[in-house]
């Protein structure tokens, strides 16, 4: 549906975004990742033709977005950094703004309009100037924009900021249902919308792609998967933290925190192995007190500071 080749771009010396590259099939949601300044909002103008590429192509639904860039932009729901919106007009007026550039008319504007409004819960705003409305509602008006003509690529930077929580739960259950039919990207620095709604990452940093995964497979990348957290009886913590240090299946073991009763220790694995059989078995054979023990999943933060942070640096 979205296919990246290669896309350069140079601004006087400065080379913002280095032969990237990547593809999204239909029912695919990409997260596009990276630092301030890493250039993903400038890759996102240059798929979507706002700038244009020094090298490389981009192609939607089989267009050249070159070669054919009004048939190729038909086919995307785009909502920029920031939600631009034009503050006089009511939701209403933009997007029957939004429908007459889209060429809907008629009962198709109509089911359009209506499908929009009730996906993103407007109704209660539909008449007051959007310069009036709080920030989470104006990215919803947005988000109704690029949704108008039922696009099949959607384009979205940074689509839950400024919407309280239910809100953004509410959005995320949005991109899961539309992502069956479209080619989905979300431009974000929001670690937990990658977990919550994406099935791959792209990760750029100084204008370079410096990881392309799923999201499991960042997950394994972390040092904290596959690691076992124990609550564990305070009496109990330093036998217990001077056993696993000395364990062969343990690269690391980190008192976490210590209280009066009740003690945090982290038993790290070596090679990201499976390792709470052995732990619990510990646990059992030393009768430890414990209030818990469980398996960590790892954490994207971790894995996106040592990409990002290792090519920084």
């Amino acid at each position: 549906m979205l296919c990246v080749n290669n896309l350069y771009k140079k601004f006087g010396a400065f080379e913002a975004v280095k032969d990237v590259s990547f593809s999204i099939p239909v029912g695919r949601t990409l997260g596009f990742l990276g630092p301030n300044g890493a250039g993903k909002t400038t890759t996102v103008r240059l798929i979507t033709g706002f700038i244009r590429p020094d090298a490389g192509s981009v192609t939607i639904c089989d267009i050249d977005a070159l070669k054919n860039p009004v048939e190729a932009r038909a086919q995307i729901g785009y909502l920029p950094e920031g939600a631009p919106l034009y503050g006089d007009m009511t939701p209403a007026e933009y997007l029957g703004f939004i429908g007459k550039i889209r060429k809907l008319h008629g009962v198709a504007y109509k089911n359009a309009f209506d499908r929009a409004v009730a996906e993103i819960n407007l109704e209660e705003a539909l008449n007051k100037p959007i310069e009036t409305l709080s920030k989470g509602f104006k990215r919803r008006v947005g988000l109704a924009g690029a949704l108008l003509s039922d696009p099949p690529v959607l384009i979205l930077d940074e689509p839950t900021d400024g919407l309280d929580p239910n809100q953004k739960r509410q959005v995320r259950n949005l991109i899961r249902r539309l992502a069956k039919q479209k080619s989905i990207i979300i431009s974000t620095h929001i670690l937990e919308e990658v977990e919550a709604v994406c099935t791959d990452t792209v990760i750029i940093n100084k204008g370079a792609i410096v990881s392309s995964a799923t999201p499991k497979e960042l997950l394994e990348k972390s040092a904290s998967f596959n690691a076992v957290t124990l609550i564990i009886a305070s009496e109990q913590a330093d036998e217990a933290l001077n056993f696993y240090r000395e364990e062969a299946y343990a690269a690391e073991t980190r008192m976490i925190s210590k209280m009066p009763k009740w003690s945090k220790l982290i038993v790290y694995p070596r090679d990201s192995k499976y390792i709470l059989g052995e732990v619990s078995a510990a646990v059992h054979r030393h009768n430890w007190r414990v209030a818990s023990v469980t398996p960590e999943t790892g954490r994207l933060d971790e894995v996106f500071y040592k990409l990002t942070a290792a090519v920084a640096a």
